[in-house]
């Protein structure tokens, strides 16, 4: 395949020296790189009228990754089949990209041997030059057809949304009187698991409920290091919460049952945005001491359905002892890592 660049034109300045630790929790952090700024989602048209979306990937130093995505974004309009990948690298106020080359693997460390696609290259990759001025993109296929994109925040439909009128509050932003663990931030109102698990003081069974959490952003981590945390229903089966921004949605990624079950679609948003989990969960069944009946979910991840009416056939890691089918806690798993939630309600059935 021909070479492709993407060359980005940014009068943000030049990077930053951060966060002596390489995590940013806050989005409006004065000492945040000029990587953050790059990184996040893009969407336009070609000039045939054909829809095209961008997701920009920060890899720590002033190195990128670009996915292309014909159709749109996904969970607005992305194929789901289709991509192609561009490396890239900041110099001052310009980051050129070019056509990503060479031994590549999922998730690796280096940025020149990363890729954000299992399979490299990946289905339907495509060169093209690209030119992006401030926050719009300008390119070219090498097949002719140009396009044009605008830098994009999607936010998610249920983002504060308000609780029913019969909903318990589990975190309104006052106090953690619902919850074992956990710190709330006298300045910013907000949950902060601090890196490690805290759980609802109640036990549950069979409800719907709301979540909404921020990831931070350490752009040095690859994987399970990169904001890793756990949403555990009745404490039994973990649903992902890690930055997995751009990636596949496998099952260790963020939306993913763990272990059991990948996304249908990777609804996750670039991290320090708030980001939204809808799910309707219903307990498994048990009789004569034999389970009956799978535990089943429909979970919506940035409003987007993840996971469609599902059966999970047994417990993730790290639940509690207790057998499939009795009530158990809700669970936000630290794992190390600075999570902060808001606006935590649940309805019963």
């Amino acid at each position: 395949m021909k070479n492709s660049a993407l060359i980005l034109s940014l009068s943000l300045g030049l990077i930053s020296a951060g966060a002596a630790n390489g995590l940013w929790t806050n989005p409006k952090d004065s000492t945040l790189p000029i990587d953050f700024k790059i990184q996040g989602e893009y969407i336009g048209e070609t000039s045939k009228g054909k829809k095209i979306g961008a997701q920009i990937i920060a890899l720590d130093k002033g190195h990128f990754q670009a996915v292309l995505l014909p159709g749109g974004l996904p969970g607005a309009g992305w194929d789901g089949k289709n991509k192609s990948l561009l490396s890239g690298s900041l110099n001052e106020r310009v980051a050129k990209f070019t056509e990503a080359k060479g031994n590549r693997k999922y998730l690796a460390k280096g940025a020149n041997e990363f890729s954000a696609t299992r399979n490299f290259p990946p289905n339907g990759h495509l060169p093209s030059n690209l030119i992006v001025n401030g926050k719009v993109i300008e390119g070219k296929y090498n097949n002719g057809d140009s396009f044009k994109l605008q830098s994009i925040v999607r936010t998610s439909k249920s983002i504060a949304k308000n609780p029913p009128k019969n909903a318990i509050i589990l975190f309104d932003g006052n106090n953690k009187k619902e919850w074992i663990g956990g710190r709330v931030d006298t300045k910013t109102k907000l949950l902060n698991t601090d890196g490690k698990d805290i759980k609802t003081k109640r036990k549950f069974s069979n409800y719907s409920m709301h979540v909404e959490f921020m990831l931070p952003y350490k752009p040095a981590g690859r994987g399970q290091k990169r904001g890793n945390s756990g949403f555990y229903q009745v404490d039994h089966y973990e649903v992902q919460i890690l930055d997995s921004f751009g990636l596949e949605g496998l099952n260790n990624e963020c939306g993913g049952v763990y272990t059991k079950k990948g996304s249908d679609v990777n609804a996750c948003l670039p991290p320090l945005q708030w980001q939204t989990y809808d799910i309707n969960f219903t307990n498994a069944i048990m009789k004569d001491g034999k389970k009956i009946k799978n535990a089943r979910m429909t979970a919506r991840l940035n409003g987007i359905i993840i996971h469609d009416n599902i059966e999970i056939n047994g417990k993730t890691g790290g639940s509690r002892k207790e057998p499939e089918g009795t009530p158990g806690p809700i669970k936000l798993q630290g794992h190390s890592n600075p999570l902060q939630f808001r606006n935590i309600w649940i309805v019963e059935k």
